[in-house]
């Protein structure tokens, strides 16, 4: 019977909380200091603490929801702590009149006393999250600094070593701390002075470029092929190539002189070898000749042995020569074609011909790299202008003007742990609009839960944003919002939150900057129930979620 009560007992808390309207709330367990003493009447029977979504019992104590909560699962028979009484699921109920006391209870900042903001605990955690005094965590990726979010301004601008800075020579964003080593080693517009001395200053990226052209670099004279042996600067090369003129004649001469040398010897080798050739053909005709008359004695001489003998030796001596005549005849040629001089000076006519040609095309290379490159920045800023028009015309396809947002949220699993891991803590809806010409609006949730939903919880909150027509709509912002978790089964179990928008918050003034602190449920599903197999929440690893602004009384420009 008593497992039967508990059973109610959770059931009916799972109840109360889903149709919950109420978007004022406060982190339990935490030291509060308080404007006035706190009443009695409004602390835990169990904890003694501030009361944090009180329920009431049949004996007429109140209890904070974890806190009956607590009692039930470390009690078989749950009883009071005050009078003994055995806690009966049917006669707990929520004490939405004690809430809405505790929740407007007046609470000093915990920042005291640089802050002596007095806040109604409700809105307590709203207040921490807009805080000057506040201690918050830098931004920057790496940074592990604690500032005051009044000076996170300034720190993130100016005093920050991992803020992001734009180098003044590519443009490119570097984090501060590498900034001089990205100039010096990284950044290839970075101007550096010529390494040859030449009192240019170039970009590092043309530094190869520059060397090609550089008055002041050494190179070898054109010459060194006929033995010149001087390396000199480039911008010094024509005064040297006129000042040796006559050297450079003198050492082409030379050179001529030596080939025609060569040439000539070579002339005088290959007659040479074609006598030795005659000498060795005679010497195989005659080697034929006593061949023949040696065949014919063959069938006369009875003595046959003695005879083959001396035609083998007479066989291999003609063969031998044969073979010598050929080699002496190949390599003939090929020391003929070896030395030929006329296709060697063919070569170097050609290769003048086209060095002059080179350097006519090289000329007109720097023009049209030049040209290349400037087509291609227009081409860039074509293509990031064509991005940003696709990027808005989905977004426009996209949008609806009816107050209402339907949120189609894909790859729960991994956004949830991207969370858990603090890469991406929440993702922002698209915009939706009450009207053409009405307020702009949108959704912010916290997968892994925020405030007092961190790690427990999905946290969604309502966002008013900056529009265009603002200025004509009236402030505050005073509708009423109702967020749902729809329910993909079909039965229609969403899941409902509904509030109105306070017009003293500043989550619903006329926007300044670009959107205005959110503002919800930050306990609006817990992920036991949303993950639960048994509900259709989470489908295909994704979930729906509907907001719905009440547009009652609200002219349409």
């Amino acid at each position: 019977m008593a497992s039967e009560e508990l059973t109610g007992l959770s059931n009916i808390f799972a109840r109360q909380n889903s149709t919950s309207g109420i978007s004022l709330d406060f982190e339990p367990d935490t030291d509060y200091h308080f404007v006035e003493t706190l009443e009695e009447r409004y602390k835990c029977a169990y904890c003694h603490l501030v009361l944090h979504n009180p329920h009431q019992t049949g004996c007429g104590h109140r209890f904070c929801q974890h806190c009956i909560i607590s009692l039930r699962e470390f009690n078989a028979v749950p009883t009071c702590p005050v009078d003994k009484e055995t806690i009966k699921a049917h006669e707990v109920f929520k004490d939405n009149c004690c809430k809405r006391e505790v929740l407007n209870l007046q609470v000093f900042c915990k920042n005291v006393p640089q802050c002596n903001s007095k806040i109604i605990l409700g809105r307590y955690q709203d207040h921490l999250q807009q805080c000057l005094f506040e201690s918050v965590q830098c931004t920057n990726d790496e940074c592990q600094d604690q500032i005051l979010r009044k000076d996170l301004k300034d720190h993130l601008s100016l005093h920050c070593k991992f803020r992001e800075e734009i180098c003044q020579y590519c443009n490119q964003y570097v984090v501060s701390v590498h900034l001089k080593n990205h100039e010096k080693n990284e950044c290839p517009d970075f101007p550096v002075p010529c390494l040859h001395n030449c009192s240019q200053i170039i970009l590092k990226k043309e530094m190869d470029k520059h060397f090609c052209v550089c008055p002041e670099a050494e190179v070898d004279c054109p010459y060194k092929q006929y033995g010149c042996p001087v390396k000199i600067k480039r911008g010094k090369l024509a005064e040297h190539e006129n000042a040796a003129l006559r050297e450079h004649m003198l050492q082409i001469l030379d050179k001529n002189s030596k080939l025609e040398e060569q040439i000539s010897d070579l002339y005088k080798s290959l007659e040479f070898k074609e006598i030795k050739i005659q000498q060795l053909a005679d010497t195989v005709k005659k080697c034929e000749k006593e061949f023949r008359q040696f065949a014919q004695l063959l069938g006369k001489n009875s003595n046959l042995m003695v005879n083959t003998q001396t035609l083998a030796s007479h066989i291999d001596k003609s063969a031998w020569l044969e073979t010598q005549v050929r080699q002496l005849i190949q390599m003939s040629n090929e020391q003929q074609s070896k030395f030929d001089l006329r296709p060697l000076l063919e070569t170097i006519e050609n290769v003048k011909q086209k060095i002059s040609f080179m350097e006519t095309y090289d000329q007109r290379l720097v023009v049209l790299e030049g040209q290349s490159n400037k087509h291609d920045v227009h081409i860039g800023l074509h293509k990031a202008q064509i991005n940003k028009n696709e990027e808005r015309f989905k977004l426009l396809e996209g949008t609806c003007y009816n107050g209402k947002l339907i949120w189609k949220i894909m790859d729960y699993k991994m956004k949830k742990k991207e969370a858990m891991e603090g890469r991406t803590v929440s993702i922002f809806s698209q915009p939706f609009y009450t009207s053409r010409c009405g307020y702009r609006l949108c959704a912010r949730a916290y997968l892994n839960g925020d405030g007092s939903g961190k790690g427990t919880h999905v946290s969604l909150y309502f966002v008013v944003m900056r529009g265009e027509f603002d200025s004509l709509l009236p402030w505050p912002f005073k509708q009423k919002v109702t967020l749902m978790l729809l329910d993909q089964s079909g039965k229609k179990n969403h899941i409902v939150e509904v509030f109105r928008a306070d017009p003293n918050s500043s989550s619903f003034k006329r926007p300044d900057g670009e959107m205005n602190i959110a503002s919800g449920c930050p306990r609006f599903v817990a992920h036991t129930v949303l993950e639960n197999a048994k509900n259709t929440y989470v489908k295909d690893d994704t979930l729906f979620l509907k907001v719905v602004v009440d547009l009652t009384d609200l002219e349409e420009l």
